[in-house]
């Protein structure tokens, strides 16, 4: 709708998926650039990360070593030894855990805070012609659950991601100085984990990111009428069961998607935690052939054993943390086209405050026609998750056509005509809600494009 016009419900198109569909190189390297205030900490946070997957490989060795030397040799001592030295390895392991979780916090939070005061900056700083066609449900989830979908992406993801492969490859490493035939049979079904993954991977994060979408159409659909005037309109026009039967469609579309994922998470999973638990079966099974044939000790295949549960729950967490990587950069995605979409009213360079303005109104041969849906708004915030509409290119009908009149400081002035003949929109170019198309406004003999826009919207200003 256009300021001034009735108030009317608009059906806007679906938000776009496929411009958030690519993750490329120039999407990291930006998400990179945004953390440059956090770098001290994530090398700390890495560090403690590599502390706590190289301190993770002492307990099976400490095992092996109590059934191999300890207990043959009968020696209580080094029992009592190897036994505090398990301890203190787990106690080291829970404070190196508890350093890994505060800075996680700490980085985590401080970037949601910094991608949030970004946006609300952004928005804030965008002209009326934005809020005018914008759902409010759809931004307000783009700066909640977006912003904390991109946090988790240097947070709990990166941390996953270094961490396992640090326990995978210190894990391998470890297994192949007691056996490495043992290892090979291990890490053979490598291929099992990598190939669901690639598959799998591409579909949930394809349902993911339309959940988001639906999610966000829905909270829009409740923002909207959940408020005096879309309650007002909703029972003048009798459009109660319209409006239930929208937001059930909505509703029912996020509920199957749920569905969805949850069954496409479980199925895999539980294939990997198949293939994990086929593989330690091998592990006993063949290392217990050999300690049988007196090839290998019994303390090595306990810790080869322990140590394939250490390969296999990285695997699976490194799969997820993939599915993960992808879907927190569709939320960094989604909050860089926020904060990339122009805005349409910018101070000039050199732009001068208005000081102590007397009140004089210029309006020389003004012409205003609306700008085009697609210079003041992006498609992915006009979404209701039906249907792809791109938004209009073309500009709107003229609605202010060579106006001229001056307006002297205390004068009263009365703006009279039919609805839509422009008395709100000419008013509204005064503050530059929206800029002229052509001809000029001046206050004080100043163009009010030349003044900062702080200045010229004070009321004392006109």
């Amino acid at each position: 709708m256009h300021p001034g016009g009735p108030l009317v419900f608009r059906r806007a198109g679906r938000e776009d998926l496929d411009a958030t569909k690519n993750v490329n190189r120039a999407l990291v390297r930006r998400v990179w650039g945004f953390t440059r205030a956090y770098r001290g900490r994530l090398a700390v946070f890495l560090l403690v990360i590599t502390a706590s997957a190289l301190l993770g490989l002492a307990p099976p060795l400490l095992f092996k070593a109590i059934i191999d030397h300890a207990i043959p040799s009968k020696d209580k001592g080094l029992v009592t030894t190897l036994a505090l030295f398990t301890v203190a390895a787990a106690l080291g392991a829970a404070a190196l855990d508890l350093a890994q979780r505060w800075y996680s916090a700490a980085i985590g939070e401080g970037l949601i805070f910094d991608l949030r005061t970004a946006l609300y900056d952004h928005v804030h700083r965008m002209p009326i012609a934005f809020f005018t066609r914008t759902q409010t449900g759809a931004l307000v989830s783009r700066m909640n659950n977006d912003v904390i979908g991109a946090q988790r992406a240097l947070t709990g993801t990166l941390g996953t991601v270094v961490g396992n492969v640090l326990t995978l490859a210190t894990t391998v490493g470890a297994m192949i100085a007691i056996d490495w035939r043992l290892t090979f049979l291990a890490v053979v079904v490598l291929p099992v984990f990598i190939i669901p993954a690639n598959r799998v991977g591409a579909r949930l994060q394809d349902v993911t990111r339309e959940g988001m979408e639906v999610n966000a159409a829905m909270n829009a659909q409740m923002t909207e009428r959940f408020n005096v005037s879309g309650a007002l309109l909703v029972k003048l026009f009798g459009r109660h069961n319209a409006e239930v039967a929208s937001f059930s469609r909505k509703a029912g579309r996020v509920r199957d998607i749920g569905v969805r994922s949850a069954m496409l998470g479980r199925v895999f999973f539980g294939a990997l935690a198949l293939v994990a638990a086929v593989g330690t079966a091998v592990i006993y099974w063949l290392g217990a052939r050999q300690v049988i044939a007196g090839t290998l000790t019994t303390g090595a295949l306990v810790a080869m054993a322990a140590f394939v549960v250490r390969i296999y729950q990285p695997l699976t967490a490194l799969t997820n943390a993939r599915l993960d990587v992808l879907l927190a950069l569709v939320s960094f995605e989604r909050v860089f086209e926020l904060l990339d979409t122009p805005r349409l009213i910018e101070d000039r360079p050199g732009a001068v405050e208005l000081v102590d303005p007397k009140g004089r109104i210029e309006i020389d041969d003004v012409w205003f026609q609306y700008p085009a849906a697609s210079e003041v708004s992006i498609s992915s915030l006009e979404g209701d998750g039906v249907s792809d509409i791109p938004l209009d290119s073309r500009p709107g009908d003229w609605v202010l056509s060579g106006v001229s009149s001056v307006l002297e400081p205390g004068q009263l002035v009365a703006l009279v005509g039919p609805s839509g003949a422009g008395k709100t929109t000419l008013s509204q170019l005064v503050p530059r809600l929206y800029d002229v198309t052509s001809g000029a406004i001046r206050i004080d003999g100043h163009d009010v494009r030349d003044l900062t826009q702080e200045s010229c919207g004070r009321p004392s200003a006109w």
